[in-house]
Formats: C-alpha cells, structure tokens, sequence
C-alpha cells in the first residue's frame, strides 16, 4: 500500500500492515471515520471533493516533511474522496517509528496537516437530500512543505490558480 487519494474503500489493516518494521519500537494507526451527526443534526452521509493532483503532491511532500522531522521507519497517508456513508473510514494515518512517542507525534502532525492544508473539501448529506459544505479550517500553509505562493488562500483561490496557471502553459 502507497500513501494517495483513493475512490475505493480503504482497509486500516492493510495500512497498518504496511508499516510494521522490526526495528521500530513504536507502531500509530489513527482511522478517521464518517459519524452520523454534527452539531446536533442526523447526517446520512458525506461527499468529499479533491483537488487530486495537488493533494497527491502535498502527501509527498508531507512525507518527505515527517521524515525530516522524526526517525519514523515507515508512513502510509490514505484519503478517501467522493460519496462515503455513515462508519465508512474517511482516512488513515499509519506510522512506524524508532520510538513510540516520536510515532505518536509524526501521525499527529500528519493528520492536522492533512486537515488544515490539503486541498479537501467535504459536503455533508441530511435528511431529505439536503447538503451543505461543512466549514472547516482555512487552509494553512507550512513553510517546510508548501510553497509560499500557495500560503493562507482559499480553496477556491487555489483552483483559479491552478486552473490559470494550467491555461497558461
């Protein structure tokens, strides 16, 4: 199993598997999963949308990042995109690392990254067919893994920029 972006359901097993390493002293598996309620209202459902290319680079470099930062023997990044039900795993963050702490911090580290600066966008569905983009945090910037032309912009912003950039090449 490779760190992506996938439409298919993700096995946590597999993941975990992937990373197991006889010399590491310390083994994360953190599994993000679709609830049935926010704030008090049924959801039946959730869509995420991707801006793909983007977020498989911004694994990359997430990876490359993490390695850098602690002795970790092995990461696996997976990120659901599209329509998932209630209990379906949205996300898996596995770590292997020298020592359990430094397991511990790299898959938390690589978790609110992935929150906070990769280009998903998620969609809740309610009763009736209804839907609504659930606000999430404004995209942040690393210096160590984003370039700083991509720093604090929307996610809206963020596809213009690519989209003009695309046109203009």
């Amino acid at each position: 199993m490779k760190s992506r972006i996938t439409r298919k359901p993700i096995d946590p097993a597999q993941a975990l598997e992937s990373v197991m390493d006889d010399d590491a002293g310390g083994t994360v598996l953190f599994v993000g999963t679709i609830r049935n309620q926010t704030n008090g209202k049924r959801v039946k459902g959730l869509e995420y949308e991707v801006y793909r290319r983007m977020a498989e680079r911004r694994i990359a470099k997430l990876e490359e990042e993490i390695r850098r930062r602690w002795p970790v023997k092995s990461i696996r990044l997976v990120h659901r995109e599209g329509k998932l039900k209630v209990g379906e795993v949205s996300v898996v963050v596995a770590v292997s690392a020298v020592h359990r702490g430094e397991a511990f911090e790299a898959a938390r580290y690589a978790i609110d990254r992935i929150k906070e600066s990769f280009p998903i966008w998620k969609r809740e569905k309610f009763r009736r067919g209804r839907y609504a983009w659930v606000e999430g945090t404004p995209i942040q910037t690393y210096p160590a893994s984003v370039p700083a032309s991509e720093q604090h912009t929307s996610p809206r912003e963020i596809v213009r920029q690519r989209t003009r950039s695309l046109v203009e090449a």
